[in-house]
Formats: C-alpha cells, structure tokens, sequence
C-alpha cells in the first residue's frame, strides 16, 4: 500500500478561524478527514502531522520517511525560510508536492518565493483545501508510474 505524509505548518491548526477571505472556513481536521476517506478509495494511506515548530516537522519527516512514499506539504510561513525542512525532504529521496490554501502569489511579496517549490515535483496554490486533494490524485498517479 502507498503510504503518504500529509505535513501542515504553523498556524494552519487554526484553520477556521483564521483570515476567511484567505484561507477560507474548513478545519484542518475537515481536511484530513476529507483526504483520509479519499485515500481510502485510492488505497493509500495518509500519515497526518501538523506542527507550529520547524524542528518537529523535520524530526516527523526523519522519522516517518523510511516507510513512506510520498510528502504532501503545507509548511505555511515556513515555506520561505524552512531550508532545515528542505535538507529533510530532500535527504528523504521521497518526491513532494507543496500545497498552499491561499495564492501565494497575490499576496504580500515575501511570501512568493518558497524554499521547497524547485525541488518540488509541483505547487498547488489559491485553490483553498482542494489542493490538497489534487495533489493526493497526481501524487498517486505519479508513484504508481514508479511501481
């Protein structure tokens, strides 16, 4: 079975009362619910972890990395300054997809340039929780080409 990391960063536990207009009403627990019956169907197991600090995202992906799979990751504010998140996933070896709720990209300036997005095997923004599920669909497509 293909198990994927599903990694959340700072604040994005607070999803639901955080700025509406950005990152709309859903919880974080609506959207691993939501991803977690869609793995179900897909066959695919998702490990969920969310954390505020930098070094438990690194200690979960150190951790977690030798049976897993896949990454799909939402580091937050951490996306522009998180290189110890980037030395974790890149010694990983496993391919990622960065997620983001709001479109970066329309945003203030700082928050356009992301550590993780080269190395990336894409970035979803500005599509609210649903890019999480896309990228639940291509990450799996992608790794079963790898089988």
């Amino acid at each position: 079975m293909t198990t994927i990391l599903l990694i959340n960063g700072p604040n994005l536990n607070n999803l639901g009362n955080r700025d509406e207009s950005q990152y709309g009403s859903t919880t974080l627990d609506e959207i691993n619910k939501e991803l977690k019956e869609k793995s179900n169907k897909l066959n695919t197991k998702i490990t969920s972890f969310q954390s505020n600090h930098e070094g438990e995202i690194v200690d979960f992906i150190q951790k977690k990395s030798k049976s897993s799979d896949g990454v799909i990751i939402n580091a937050g504010a951490l996306s522009q300054v998180g290189y110890s998140i980037l030395d974790a996933l890149l010694d990983s070896k496993l391919p990622y997809i960065e997620v983001h709720i709001s479109n970066i990209y329309s945003r203030e300036i700082f928050r356009h340039k992301s550590v993780l997005s080269a190395n990336a095997l894409g970035q979803i923004c500005g599509l609210e929780n649903f890019g999480y599920s896309y990228a639940l669909d291509y990450l799996v497509k992608y790794l079963s080409k790898l089988k």
